[in-house]
C-alpha cells in the first residue's frame, strides 16, 4: 500500500479466476474478496486489544527488517530514520491473519511451512480471547501441511522462498508462464555439480528444491520422486523432466484460466454470492464475539 486502484481491482479478478482454474469449486467453497465483509477488520481490532506487542514482534518477517540495526527492538521503532518504510500494516498484519482464520472459526487451515508460524500464532490469540473472557467461541487450528513441498525456494537462490516481490522473473514460476519460459526457468535453475538424483536440502538444496517441485507436480512423496529419477545421471536430463512435469501439470490450468479471464462476468457472480454467504457466517461469530467482550 498504496496501490494504483485500477490495478489492484483487476488483480483481485486475477486471482479469483486462478483460484477457480486451479480447481475452487464455488459449490463446494467459499471464494470472496476479504475487503467486501467488514468483520474481518472489526474482529483484528478486538484481536488487537488482547494480542501482546511481544507475540508480534517475534514475527519472522517483522524481526528480518530489525535486523542489522545493531540496537534493541524498543530503541530501533523509537528512531524513525530507522524504520523509514516500515508501516504498521506488516507488524500487524498476523493478527488480521488471525481475524481471517478464526471469523469463520476454521479448524484446518492449508499451509506451507513458512506460514506455520502465523498459524500458531492465530491459535495463540484462540486460547487468549477464549480465556480472557472465560468461552468457547474459538476453535484452536490444526495445520494441514503438503508431504512434498512444504516450501517452494527460489529457482536462482534456493537458501530462501520463491516469491513473487523478487526483481528476478526467473527465480520463481508463474502459472501463465509457457513451456518454453518453464523450460527456461528450470534449465538455469541453480542446482550442484554432483551427478545423480538425491533429495538434501542441507548439501544440495537447489536439487532438492527441484525435486520436492517434480513431487508435488506428480501428486508423489519425495522419496517416491527420487526412486522416479535415479536412472537420471545427468542434471540437464532432470531438470528436463521436471520442466515436462510441469507443463502438464499446468496445461489444463491455463486453458482454463483463459476461458475464465474471458468471462468476467462469471468470476463477479462468483465473488458476489461467495461475500454474501461470507458475510452471513462472519456476523453470526461477530455476535458471539460482541456478547462474549460485552459489547452486545
Amino acid at each position: 500500500m498504496p496501490q494504483d486502484p485500477a490495478t489492484l481491482r483487476q488483480a483481485k479478478l486475477d486471482v479469483a479466476a486462478t483460484l477457480l482454474a486451479c480447481g475452487v469449486d464455488p459449490k463446494r467453497s467459499v471464494l470472496f474478496e476479504q475487503s467486501r465483509v467488514r468483520s474481518h477488520s472489526e474482529l483484528a481490532w478486538i484481536f488487537n486489544c488482547i494480542t501482546p506487542v511481544g507475540w508480534l514482534g517475534r514475527m519472522t518477517q517483522w524481526k528480518t527488517k530489525m535486523e542489522g540495526k545493531g540496537m534493541s527492538h524498543a530503541h530501533v521503532l523509537a528512531d524513525e530514520s530507522l524504520t523509514s518504510g516500515l508501516k504498521m500494516g506488516l507488524f500487524d498484519y498476523p493478527v488480521l491473519q488471525a481475524a481471517d482464520i478464526l471469523l469463520y472459526k476454521g479448524t484446518h487451515v492449508p499451509v506451507g511451512e513458512d506460514q506455520m508460524q502465523h498459524l500458531e500464532l492465530a491459535r495463540d490469540i484462540a486460547g487468549l480471547f477464549n480465556k480472557t473472557f472465560k468461552t468457547t467461541v474459538f476453535p484452536k487450528p490444526a495445520a494441514i501441511v503438503p508431504p512434498a513441498a512444504k516450501r517452494v525456494m527460489s529457482l536462482r537462490e534456493p537458501s530462501g522462498k520463491m516469491s513473487k516481490s523478487d526483481p528476478s522473473d526467473f527465480s520463481r514460476l508463474n502459472l501463465i508462464d509457457t513451456p518454453k519460459v518453464i523450460q527456461a526457468k528450470i534449465g538455469k535453475a541453480t542446482t550442484d555439480g554432483i551427478r545423480g538424483v538425491s533429495y538434501d536440502p542441507v548439501e544440495r538444496p537447489g536439487m532438492s528444491n527441484l525435486i520436492s517441485i517434480y513431487a508435488a507436480m506428480r501428486d508423489i512423496e519425495i522419496e517416491e520422486a527420487v526412486k522416479e529419477c535415479a536412472d537420471i545421471t545427468s542434471t540437464k536430463d532432470f531438470k528436463t523432466r521436471v520442466s515436462d512435469a510441469i507443463i502438464v501439470k499446468l496445461q489444463p490450468i491455463q486453458s482454463e484460466l483463459v476461458r475464465l479471464q474471458a468471462d468476467e462476468g462469471y468470476v463477479r457472480q462468483v465473488l458476489d454470492e461467495g461475500a454474501e454467504k461470507a458475510e452471513h457466517v462472519a456476523n453470526k461469530t461477530m455476535e458471539e464475539v460482541y456478547k462474549a467482550v460485552g459489547l452486545r
